[in-house]
């Protein structure tokens, strides 16, 4: 039965019984979330590949419409480590003009998710896929930040994972230690922050991330003007800085161009699809809520519609601002609202102030959303998982890294389902049950005062299907018969009460051995069928190939049946 389509964003039902007590604190947790989200709008947005203003209009505009159509009340959009790969290999072969028309196409389906119910995608994704492309996403930022992090000397990084770390090695005498000492201070700086700042209130509020871009930035001044030190490379060497807000611009869009990005629109699509609906779920669970995944998924289309238009990329919900947003009291979308309204104001008026940051700092930020983003633990957790859940892992993981995230999703899921069917495959056993039954085996089909032996009737087998009938099992009643040739029975008695579906190719090898056993002049009984089996077989037309009288409900029935027969 078709369900109705209901979009309802979060911020109607919470404003119903909004209250100034709840305002004040979700004004106080939208600026702390709106502080830590500038440097990593700042630092996504070049290790994409593109302005540092760029992602901040991202975080503006995607994390204003996710916040105001959103089904979360608490989730905060914006750009995010895992898509840097994605954005900076489409500009790298398309051009920033292909990867606007590809963030609007991924923008448009993910409103499809939405509207096709497709919401609980999520839930299809195999975990080890998940945490494969994510690990393989978090080695992969981390590699391309070895260049900032050292203040390496090099005219050009190969985009290739092993060509990459060939070139750092050959270059790495190109070392600049001034900048090296910034970008591993400013690691230590966040990683230590925490420790820090857990004995004062307002400074537990404050992101590491901030705290290590103000002192590294200070610090950078500071030996440029009394050190004479010139070798520590900035945003504004590097870019021109720009404050003024981009006007709305659609790019010249062609069917060759469209075409061409369809891969990887797909893959921003399923991206922010998994990451939004990830993070929505590991909100609800702290807040005793429950997202509406469809109208998210929709809010995340038009905040991918939205951001392009601005010169802004691909946005999805993140974590990391999503669970301090929740710590710090926000409880509805207006916090996130308020997010956005900060970020507009410091992009306004303390733009300009970002040229001063160090390229070295920057990348320091981006290991520490590497590592955060590894997930390891949960990697070595799956390593002791069984073989199949290893195998998808390292092939998510190995395919991310050395090739990208497009092929390692498909395969991945490729690996994920094969695996999966064979698993489900083994679970299925067909085995013949020869002279009597057992009653002590058999309880749930005897009536209790009736556990006597069956005896199996001379002229008759039995067998007895175990598991789900599918394609990945047919062919296992096919190597039964060629064990047993030779053997003529007169009736065939077929057991299916542990089937609890039966697919299309179990249901033609199934006509098989009908057709088969008819032709050596052998009658089929079928036993045990359930209501939705028996429901697939008669569309199918064993009744009419095989007689209702005996297509039977119980094992005693059936052997009553072979007997007549016989």
């Amino acid at each position: 039965m078709m369900t109705t389509f209901a979009f309802k964003p979060k911020l109607l039902s919470t404003l119903r019984h909004y209250n100034k007590q709840q305002f004040t604190t979700d004004l106080l947790a939208g600026i702390i979330v709106g502080i830590v989200a500038l440097p990593l709008a700042i630092a996504f947005g070049i290790a994409s590949g593109v302005t540092p203003e760029k992602g901040i209009i991202t975080a503006i505009v995607a994390g204003l419409i996710i916040s105001l159509l959103g089904g979360s009340k608490v989730q905060i959009g914006g750009p995010t480590g895992a898509f840097i790969i994605i954005i900076y290999g489409i500009i790298q072969q398309y051009g920033f003009e292909g990867l606007t028309i590809a963030t609007l196409m991924a923008g448009v389906f993910l409103i499809l998710f939405g509207v096709l119910h497709l919401g609980t995608i999520i839930k299809y994704i195999p975990y080890p896929i998940v945490v494969g492309f994510t690990s393989g996403i978090a080695l992969t930022i981390f590699t391309t930040q070895i260049k900032d992090l050292f203040g390496l000397t090099m005219e050009s990084v190969p985009s290739d994972f092993i060509e990459k770390w060939g070139a750092y090695i050959g270059d790495f005498g190109t070392i600049d230690w001034w900048s090296t000492a910034v970008g591993i201070g400013s690691v230590a700086v966040i990683a230590t922050w925490p420790m820090v700042a857990k004995y004062n209130n307002l400074l537990k509020k404050l992101p590491g991330s901030l705290i290590a871009i103000i002192v590294m930035t200070v610090a950078a001044l500071l030996l440029k003007q009394y050190a004479g030190v010139m070798s520590i490379e900035t945003i504004g060497d590097r870019f021109s800085i720009s404050n003024q807000l981009p006007d709305a611009e659609m790019p010249a869009l062609s069917w060759d161009v469209i075409k061409g990005l369809v891969s990887p629109a797909i893959t921003i699509a399923i991206l922010g699809a998994i990451e939004s609906l990830l993070s929505a779920t590991v909100a609800d669970g702290v807040i005793g809520d429950r997202h509406d995944s469809n109208t998210e998924l929709i809010a995340q289309g038009v905040a991918n519609l939205a951001s392009p238009i601005f010169g802004g990329i691909p946005a999805t919900g993140a974590i990391a601002r999503t669970m301090t947003n929740i710590n710090n009291g926000g409880r509805t979308p207006v916090a996130g609202i308020v997010h956005a309204a900060v970020l507009l104001l410091i992009f306004l008026f303390l733009m300009p102030l970002a040229q001063y940051i160090p390229m070295a700092c920057l990348a320091g930020v981006l290991v520490i959303v590497s590592y955060n983003m590894s997930g390891w633990r949960s990697f070595a957790s799956i390593m002791k998982n069984p073989k199949s859940d290893v195998i998808v892992l390292s092939v998510t993981f190995l395919l991310t890294v050395i090739f990208d995230l497009t092929i390692a999703i498909e395969v991945g899921l490729i690996c994920a389902c094969l695996l999966f069917m064979r698993r489900m495959a083994e679970t299925t056993d067909v085995k013949v049950i020869s002279d009597e039954i057992d009653p002590e085996e058999e309880q749930s089909d005897f009536q209790m005062g009736n556990l006597e032996h069956l005896t199996i009737p001379e002229g008759v087998e039995v067998y007895e299907i175990n598991g789900p009938y599918f394609f990945g099992a047919g062919n296992k009643f096919e190597e039964i018969m060629a064990s047993l040739r030779g053997q003529r029975p007169k009736v065939r008695i077929i057991r299916m009460r542990k089937v609890p579906f039966v697919d299309s190719t179990g249901i033609h090898n199934l006509t098989n051995l009908c057709t088969m056993s008819q032709n050596d002049g052998i009658q089929v009984v079928l036993s045990g069928v359930n209501p939705t089996v028996q429901a697939v077989l008669h569309k199918a037309g064993f009744d009419k190939m095989l007689g209702e009288e005996n297509i039977c409900s119980h094992i005693n029935i059936a052997l009553e049946r072979a007997k007549e027969l016989v």
